[in-house]
């Protein structure tokens, strides 16, 4: 069946106060960029809602660029008819009737935003559901727990008829809550982390500490595909490649062995914060989980935390690696994280990480570390990738 329109319904931001209107104007600006290079479709922006007008283009097509986009509730496909009660039982009928799973029960949930219609919504339901009853089999109405609700809503000149549901995202759009620099590894934890970030509002741009030869350039790849995939749930992300060698070389010939992987996250945190200032960020983000390994127990937290006044985000502290696991799954990063090639960390871990570190002792160690040098020499060979703009630059010329 060939649907007309898509009706974009807000989720969390519909609850927001006197500034709802800056959350609206942003989901409205992530739809437009995710629909980017669609030229037959045309897109409203309503008070409650935004509206995406097919224009003869299959619906699937439109509903699966914007479904992962954060703010949205739901996105409903529906076909708009004429404000004849015979249309509505016709387009009613035909709404049922195109729904693939198996339907034994129904209801008609109809509403007049048109109130000078001479039916009111009780009216409504009863005709359009008789209607429906007269011409199906094995279908009956149940109004507290159907197994499809059709949505009827009468406007002025004609009526649109919601059948097909697709579950939006939920959360906040993106851009709506500042910016974050996320320290991302090629590991499972941090790519779900950027994920939980930009479902809060943030706008990620990703940090990622890369020690060649240590660590070649398919392990740079590796993350370069989770930005990628990250992209789809936040248009254009900047991937920051920290050159890291030197610094970890100097850390692992000069420090105490239980006390580098202390040191090297503080000096990835100073790092971090350099970055952050430079492009405008407000935090720094990562994908730790409390007392998950070494580094992050609450002690080396409370240590690695001392180098910056930045606030640390760290949206995975509580949860589970199990359910870590099952998001990463989900949004489609997991099978990328587990390619067979390490980052910095994991080959240069220590035989035994201090696992609860001293802010006294690792400042006392830093003492014939080059710190400020080291920091200089990995700000001044950064790399950074503008994921998503050369794409961008194709499609612009299509």
């Amino acid at each position: 069946m060939n649907y007309e329109t898509l009706i974009i319904r807000y989720g969390e931001i519909a609850l927001k106060g006197k500034n709802k209107k800056s959350f609206y104007d942003t989901l409205y600006d992530r739809v437009k960029e995710q629909l980017k290079g669609l030229s037959a479709l045309t897109i409203k922006k309503h008070f409650d809602h935004i509206e995406v007008q097919l224009n003869g283009l299959d619906y699937r097509t439109v509903a699966d660029r914007i479904k992962h986009v954060f703010g949205i509730q739901s996105i409903r496909a529906a076909i708009i008819v004429d404000n004849e009660l015979t249309s509505l039982q016709e387009g009613s009928l035909k709404v049922v009737k195109d729904i693939e799973a198996e339907v034994k029960t129904f209801k008609i949930s109809a509403r007049r935003k048109n109130k000078k219609y001479p039916m009111n919504s009780k009216e409504l339901n009863h005709a359009l559901g008789s209607y429906v009853l007269q011409n199906t089999e094995n279908i009956t109405v149940d109004v507290h727990h159907p197994d499809v609700n059709i949505q009827v809503e009468v406007l002025e000149e004609s009526t649109r008829i919601y059948g097909k549901v697709i579950k939006g995202a939920g959360g906040l759009p993106v851009g709506s809550a500042g910016k974050v620099m996320l320290m991302l590894s090629g590991g499972i934890d941090s790519p779900v982390a950027a994920y939980m970030m930009m479902k809060r509002g943030a706008t990620i741009e990703a940090i990622h500490f890369h020690s060649p030869p240590y660590t070649n350039d398919r392990a740079k790849q590796k993350v370069i595909d989770l930005a990628a995939t990250l992209k789809k749930f936040g248009g254009r992300l900047k991937l920051h490649v920290v050159p890291f060698t030197n610094a970890q070389i100097a850390i692992r010939d000069s420090m105490p062995d239980n006390y580098r992987m202390t040191i090297m996250r503080r000096m990835m945190l100073r790092i971090a914060e350099r970055l952050a200032i430079k492009y405008d960020a407000l935090a720094i983000a990562t994908g730790e989980s409390l007392g998950q390994v070494a580094s992050q127990t609450l002690e080396s937290m409370n240590t690695i935390n001392e180098v910056t006044n930045f606030p640390v985000l760290r949206p995975l502290v509580s949860t589970d690696k199990v359910d870590i696991i099952d998001i990463a799954k989900k949004i489609g990063t997991y099978d990328i994280s587990i390619r067979p090639y390490e980052d910095c960390c994991t080959l240069f871990l220590p035989r035994a990480p201090k696992t609860k570190p001293k802010r006294e002792q690792a400042n006392r160690f830093e003492k014939s570390l080059a710190i400020e040098a080291l920091i200089e020499e990995a700000l001044a060979g950064v790399e950074t990738i503008d994921i998503g703009k050369e794409a961008e630059a194709i499609e612009d010329l299509l």
